[in-house]
């Protein structure tokens, strides 16, 4: 396989993240099916919720099951599966049970499914450029929501918003399918022609690779779901209030408060790339411990800022950071567990995005409601991310010893019960 056809696996890894991140554009949905339905914003909101919790569950056994089928078969299910998600939902007027269970279970199912297919695809194409091409492959995902916002926002005003999930529904099963046919990985012992591993790219900790059981019977694999879900913990408590925290900070109207999101949202996917890039030359510890220190005075000081320019720079940074985290992590698994089984590893390590989707939102939300502003909720996430810098100092790699301690370990085990 020459270089020339691994990029062309890297497009189609890209456009299919961009089809998955049309999630990220839910909140185009809120307010037109709570008018139509009577919902509320929270009723409507849930739906993201579930979606996201269900990606990280799904991603785990979609890990799982490439093992066995391959990442082509696992792709195109999972974006008939979103695409199916859709397409169910734009039949919400049953209830806003169906809702749950079409765009937030279905849907989701298929997000987390397809998700982790292109990082570890590209992870094993792209060893000599494991950060880089696994945060452009995220990065994707990000900007999905730029793309789809616009595009829904459009459709919804001239054909409504049940039809709008029905028309996207077809053009995603389109993208997904087509894209996921190219995802397939390179043969084995592949790597690139003339590429030797440096030390800062963290092999030499992994020279031979993890089974998921192995990795799970490592601190180091709880290190990394941690450093995963404290990072979005604290991203995602923003994202989640922008708009009234903009409104109190800068003392803006709703439209304006909303243009601000729009520009924010772009840090979220072009972090994936920028920290992604970054960590392949500074290492992946040093770049988490950047982007916590970054994050303590940036929590900390964004409810002293009242201009329209100095929030949304903030913001945006923050978002920038938040992205760093899922456009580092697939590159610092593959580097700490090897690449032959990041699918289901870092399958894992994604259910600490579902659990920080509940409880990065609901702590600002229960610090702004008991104390009636945003600082301290702000200031409190300033002090764990402070905490959180710790941990990346004291991660490491694991020991070639451990690797085979866990192997003779396992086959003690397994002589046992031959005896049994």
């Amino acid at each position: 396989m020459n270089a020339l056809n691994r990029w062309w696996i890297a497009l189609a890894g890209i456009l299919l993240q961009m089809a998955l991140g049309a999630v990220y554009a839910w909140s185009v949905f809120r307010i037109p099916l709570a008018r139509q339905f009577h919902w509320t914003i929270s009723q409507v909101t849930l739906t993201f919720t579930i979606a996201i919790m269900v990606v990280g569950f799904a991603s785990f056994f979609g890990g799982l099951w490439s093992k066995r089928a391959g990442p082509r078969v696992v792709a195109i299910t999972g974006g008939a599966l979103y695409g199916a998600g859709l397409l169910l939902a734009s039949f919400s007027s049953i209830g806003l049970w169906w809702l749950y269970l079409s765009y937030g279970v279905i849907g989701g199912t298929g997000l987390g499914l397809a998700y982790i297919v292109p990082i570890y695809v590209l992870v094993k194409w792209f060893p000599d450029r494991r950060g880089l091409m696994t945060g452009i492959a995220v990065g994707g995902f990000g900007f999905g929501a730029l793309v789809t916002a616009p595009v829904a926002t459009r459709l919804i005003q001239s054909v409504g918003v049940l039809q709008t999930f029905a028309y996207l529904s077809i053009a995603f099963l389109i993208v997904t399918t087509v894209t996921g046919f190219f995802m397939h990985n390179p043969p084995d012992g592949w790597s690139p022609a003339g590429w030797t591993p440096s030390q800062t790219q963290g092999v030499k900790g992994a020279a031979a690779s993890y089974t998921l059981g192995q990795a799970l019977k490592t601190w180091q694999w709880w290190a990394l779901w941690m450093l995963l879900f404290l990072n979005t913990s604290a991203g995602i408590s923003v994202i989640s209030q922008e708009s009234p925290m903009f409104q109190e900070f800068a003392k803006v109207t709703a439209i304006v408060a909303a243009g601000m999101v729009g520009i924010v949202a772009i840090g979220n996917a072009v972090g994936r790339v920028f920290w992604a890039w970054v960590s392949d030359g500074l290492g992946r510890r040093a770049t988490f411990v950047v982007i916590f220190l970054l994050q303590i005075a940036l929590f900390w000081f964004l409810p002293s800022l009242h201009s329209v320019g100095a929030v949304t720079a903030v913001s945006f940074v923050i978002l920038l950071c938040y992205g760093g985290g899922f456009g580092t992590l697939p590159a610092f698994a593959a580097d700490y567990f090897g690449p032959a089984n990041v699918g289901s590893i870092y399958g894992l390590i994604l259910t600490a995005w579902g659990f920080a989707s509940a409880f990065g939102p609901l702590l600002i939300a229960h610090l702004r409601q008991a104390t009636g502003n945003y600082a301290s909720g702000l200031h409190v996430i300033a002090g764990i991310m402070a905490l959180s810098t710790i941990l990346p100092l004291l991660v490491k790699p694991p020991s070639a010893t451990t690797r085979e301690d866990l192997k003779v370990s396992r086959g003690n085990d397994a002589a046992m019960a031959w005896k049994r």
